[in-house]
């Protein structure tokens, strides 16, 4: 059995799906289908009964391109108190059971989180560009970036 610690993970092992070779620089280990790798980690992660370390905690968050910032304004917090959150694993309740429904809902395939977390993606990276919004056909569409959103 392979002992997976990507991520600061300590309590993941593989038996399969994994190679282990020799180097020039040392012994190496490959993985068949990580994304889906990633995908098992994190459902059973969420699943984990009791708390989330801060290394499970930030897995999850990094599975779904959370950036640290975006993570906590959505919930009103500060990016800092979200790595120091990661850090010494002290996850506020609602906090943690937050990221493991948000996880399984967007692995569940729901339309609308997986909306949510594209949105969520972006506050990082949009806060200063210009919405353009059009109307054609009854119908107001906005887009910045050339990323095109839909009126509600």
């Amino acid at each position: 059995m392979y002992h997976y610690t990507d991520g600061g993970l300590r309590n993941v092992w593989l038996t399969n799906g994994y190679i282990e070779h020799k180097t020039k620089y040392g012994n190496g280990v490959s993985f068949q289908d990580s994304d889906g790798l990633t995908q098992a980690i994190c459902k059973a992660l969420s699943h984990k009964p009791g708390k989330l370390t801060g290394a499970e905690f930030r897995y999850i968050r990094s599975s779904m391109l959370l950036s640290q910032k975006s993570l906590g304004k959505t919930l009103g917090y500060s990016e800092q108190a979200v790595a120091k959150w990661e850090k010494n694993g002290k996850i506020p309740k609602a906090v943690e059971f937050f990221i493991r429904s948000l996880y399984l809902a967007k692995h569940n395939g729901n339309a609308k989180v997986c909306s949510m977390i594209d949105v969520l993606n972006l506050i990082d990276r949009i806060a200063n560009t210009k919405i353009i919004v059009s109307e054609a056909r009854n119908k107001w569409v906005s887009k910045f970036e050339d990323q095109e959103l839909e009126a509600a």
